[in-house]
């Protein structure tokens, strides 16, 4: 399956790093567990590390920012109230978070130096894939979580319908999990998305054709990597202008969907930055959010699953613009 940009197809002014993922901020992996089983299983999870070390440990800056409330984004208290992240990111279904939330609090208490841990805050966004997978069996299982946790790895991310993305769709079509990023000056920036949400599908703000208004409620979960060294507040702001590169994809922002977004930075000691400085990686975030869903769509494919007459979704690799 081609990416966007091996189709000529190139979003905004600043170039990309060497992957074109999350993976280009220097320290992040992502890891997935993807279930395809039989008719009525699919779907899975996606860890994102934000570092290779033991991440209660070293606590990292970060905010969350939400556009649209519908979905159960767990350990959104406590981010928005300390402003850092202490456990890795889990990504799954909407019945699955409690379920990934064990999964991050038994793999925090296992790590080293942390005998004496009593308190985790586990991050757990969720998309609902029923309309491809049979929601209400418990998959993932709290040990397949902890396997997508343990297969991070920095370098390529594989996207489409793997991981958290398997049974998702978007714009009536597969959607799945996405990735970009942009170099802006001396720093790093990268997206995640796991797409699940509707509309009617844009590309450099013209319609595809072929496509046509689809299930404008669903969700999507934004995830914004950087090494720039952001405080809490900045990446409050980063994080609202990832929903920038949402709407420029055609997103119908309805009220039964779940938009948010996460932005954390890789450096733990925060520096304050000129507003330039923060406008170009504002722009940077709507560029690589905007690639990354097409990236997720492109990449996705064909599936059937559990609702049959919802599960026939592929994405025109031909893109014909009207």
């Amino acid at each position: 399956m081609p990416r966007l940009r091996d189709l000529g197809h190139a979003v905004g002014r600043f170039p990309p790093g060497p992957l074109n993922a999350i993976t280009d901020v220097a320290g992040v992996a992502v890891g997935h567990v993807t279930l395809i089983e039989g008719e009525r299983t699919r779907t899975g999870a996606t860890a994102i590390l934000p570092h290779g070390g033991n991440v209660f440990a070293r606590k990292l800056p970060a905010a969350l920012s939400v556009l649209n409330g519908f979905g159960k984004f767990a350990g959104a208290t406590q981010l928005q109230e300390l402003g850092e992240i202490e456990t890795p990111i889990l990504l799954t279904n909407t019945l699955a978070v409690g379920r990934a939330l064990e999964a991050l609090v038994a793999h925090t208490l296992a790590q080293p130096g942390n005998e004496r841990v009593v308190s985790v805050n586990g991050v757990v966004g969720e998309t609902n894939d029923s309309r491809l997978n049979d929601i209400r069996a418990p998959r993932p299982t709290v040990a397949e979580m902890r396997a997508a946790i343990g297969a991070a790895r920095p370098g390529p991310v594989d996207e489409g319908a793997v991981g958290a993305g398997t049974g998702t769709v978007a714009f009536g079509l597969k959607g799945g999990i996405g990735t970009s990023s942009r170099r802006v000056d001396q720093w790093m920036l990268g997206v995640l998305v796991q797409a699940n949400y509707g509309g009617t599908l844009r590309i450099d703000g013209r319609p595809v054709a072929g496509t046509a208004a689809h299930d404008t409620d669903g969700s999507i979960v934004i995830v914004v990597a950087t090494d720039a060294p952001l405080d809490a507040g900045s990446l409050r702001r980063l994080a609202t202008r990832a929903f920038g590169g949402l709407a420029r994809t055609g997103a119908a922002l309805s009220h039964g969907s779940g938009d948010y977004a996460l932005a954390f930075s890789t450096v733990t000691r925060p520096e304050p930055q000129p507003g330039e400085a923060l406008s170009a990686l504002f722009e940077a975030a709507i560029e690589a959010t905007e690639e990354a869903i097409l990236n997720a769509l492109l990449m996705a494919g064909d599936m059937q699953g559990y609702d049959a007459a919802k599960g026939r979704n592929s994405f025109v690799p031909a893109l014909r613009l009207r």
